[in-house]
This record gives C-alpha cells, structure tokens and sequence, in this order.
C-alpha cells in the first residue's frame, strides 16, 4: 500500500511483513527441481529476500514478482520446452537479483545456499 504525504511529493510505502505462507513452497521446490541449480539459486535467493523482515517492502515485492514469473509454466518461452523453457526464467531471477544485490545479507545467501543443497545435492 502506498500513500501520498500531502505536504510532500514523495510516496510513503507501508508494507505487511511477508512471510513464507506467501508463496507455495513445496511447488517451488517442484519447479526449482525441475529446472536445475542454475535456475534454484538465485530463486531461493529471492524467496529468501521476501521472507527476510529486514528486507525493505520495494524490494520484497520485486522478489516476489520474479518468483511468480517463475512459477508460471507458460510464460515468454513455456517451461516445458527442453532446456530453452527456463532460460527466461533464468534471466528475469539473474536481472532483479543483480538489480537489488545490495539488499541480500550473508544471511540470507546462506539460508538459500543450504536450502538448495538440501533440494539439490551436488
């Protein structure tokens, strides 16, 4: 939600703390098996950002955008094309991760990173 300050030309952004009942988790473990380490970690990444309560709200919903294009099967290229099916998956993850790197903690680099072992192993 967002409000103009009367007194001012800004927006004021108010947000709900998002938590992971927002998004499917066990279906996006399905997707990210499916698709591969390349395309899981930057997702878990961003699923990570959004759960985060120090995550700022602008951020939270960027992440989650990308998150529900990914888990949209028909998409730019639909995923279940072979191999070309998640690369624009890959490319909007790499894009908006790249865009708000600096608001991903070690923190939370390290939840997404045993997170995607646990689902992926090596």
């Amino acid at each position: 939600m967002s409000y103009k300050d009367e007194s001012s030309t800004e927006f004021t952004y108010e947000a709900e703390v998002i938590d992971s009942s927002v998004i499917d988790e066990s279906l996006l473990q399905k997707v990210l098996i499916r698709a591969g380490r390349s395309i899981a970690g930057p997702a878990l990444e961003a699923f990570e950002m959004v759960i985060d309560a120090t995550t700022p709200p602008q951020v939270r919903l960027t992440m989650l955008a990308a998150l529900t294009y990914l888990l949209m099967p028909m998409d730019l290229i639909p995923d279940f094309m072979p191999i070309a099916g998640f690369s624009d998956d890959l490319v909007a993850l790499t894009a908006v991760i790249s865009l708000w790197n600096s608001h991903i903690t070690p923190e939370i680099r390290n939840r997404a990173r045993k997170k995607l072992d646990r689902w992926l192993p090596l």
